[in-house]
């Protein structure tokens, strides 16, 4: 990523949150894996991140679309405030430990609804080496969800 780019990107942060009313938020642009990170930290955290993430959701997919009216091009951009997303995957890798125990115990399929595509994702990679668990999406769209079964036996 150009400077140019990293310049764009956090002018335009800056920006969104101005037209939310949210003052004096802090706002890093770095490159992490494969995507532009863009960090925020302010003191109305809770306000940007909304229940269960679902308001960070849409800040990440509307600065996107900001992004790539200005570039024309697709950025892969990933917003972060706070630690919320970190924590968020340690406690979707506990879920996966537990929900994958309760499989086991109960001998029957568990389904996980609403989950975002990203939360999905990680519980799949956090079972993925799992011994006697497997996940997989089912359904399309907002039906879709996430079932943890038994692996079959060979």
């Amino acid at each position: 990523m150009d400077e140019k780019t990293r310049d764009l990107i956090q002018q335009t942060t800056h920006e969104l949150l101005e037209q939310l009313q949210i003052k004096g938020a802090g706002v890093e642009v770095s490159e992490h894996e494969e995507a532009i990170l863009v960090t925020v930290e302010s003191e109305e955290s809770g306000l940007l991140i909304g229940y269960h993430g679902r308001t960070l959701e849409a800040l990440q997919l509307l600065l996107r679309q900001i992004v790539f009216k200005k570039t024309g091009e697709w950025i892969r951009l990933t917003m972060s405030i706070g630690d919320y997303r970190a924590r968020r995957e340690e406690q979707l890798k506990e879920i996966a430990e537990q929900a994958a125990e309760q499989v086991v115990t109960e001998q029957e399929p568990l389904i996980m609804d609403e989950l975002t595509p990203a939360e999905r994702r990680i519980i799949h990679l956090a079972l993925q080496g799992h011994e006697q668990v497997i996940s997989e999406s089912e359904g399309e769209g907002r039906n879709r969800r996430l079932v943890i079964k038994l692996k079959p036996q060979a």
